[in-house]
């Protein structure tokens, strides 16, 4: 009796978890959110996923008003060095654009390192545990910390691959399940994706709000994205 009594238990909890899952996924919507104004800031984080994937992403942050998205949060893989010292310089070069203090640039900005979901060369069998190192280091930062001391980790999200943006889309998708405070996702596929999405954008399609391409070609399929033409 215990026994049965238990599995019905755990069905109950996992059909509940599928529903929760559904809803979250069929509710979302680009336009769920009340339109913010230019006035006010917008707290960004974007994830740098070293090599050409870092310098697409801070080229898109170029172009934007960092009066007004702030405070950024830059978040790099561990070991990754050089995306937090690309990161470190174009701060640098706009704060004396906008005539900002140097010394005080740092407040302005953070740089928060992650574990890799799978290093370069990585054995297959391998990967499910270092994956989850990261996913479980993803929700602390996303999760933990911000329902612990009340703030936010970010209003939006942009993420452009490679895979390690995965589990930290799949913190922020947790936030919801729980119905916790979540950024919004932004996905841009990388402009060296021409005639087909990259496995990121593939996993991560169904999950943003935001699905982003640079070459119109990709989305041939009449599947949800947006082309906007070459953003970097």
């Amino acid at each position: 009796m215990a026994v049965g009594l238990l599995d019905s238990c755990l069905w109950a909890c996992l059909l509940g978890l599928l529903w929760r899952v559904s809803c979250v996924l069929l509710t979302r919507k680009p336009t769920s959110r009340p339109t913010r104004r230019r006035s006010e800031h917008c707290r960004l984080a974007v994830f740098l996923g070293s090599g050409g994937h870092t310098s697409e992403a801070l080229m898109l942050l170029s172009a934007l008003d960092f009066n007004r998205y702030s405070p950024r949060t830059y978040i790099t893989s561990e070991g990754d060095a050089l995306s937090a010292r690309k990161a470190a310089a174009l701060e640098l070069s706009r704060a004396a654009d906008l005539g900002n203090h140097v010394d005080r640039v740092r407040e302005r900005y953070t740089i928060l390192t992650i574990p890799r979901a799978r290093r370069v060369h990585q054995p297959l069998y391998t990967t499910p545990v270092t994956a989850a190192r990261s996913l479980l280091a993803c929700i602390y930062h996303v999760t933990v910390i911000p329902f612990v001391t009340r703030t936010y980790f970010a209003d939006v999200l942009i993420l452009n691959g490679p895979g390690t943006c995965f589990v930290l889309c799949l913190a922020v998708f947790l936030n919801r399940i729980l119905g916790l405070e979540s950024p919004r996702l932004v996905y841009v596929e990388s402009f060296a994706r021409v005639h087909s999405l990259s496995l990121s954008g593939k996993l991560l399609r169904p999950f943003v709000d935001r699905f982003i391409v640079q070459w119109p070609g990709l989305l041939r399929d009449n599947r949800r994205g947006d082309h906007l033409g070459w953003l970097v």
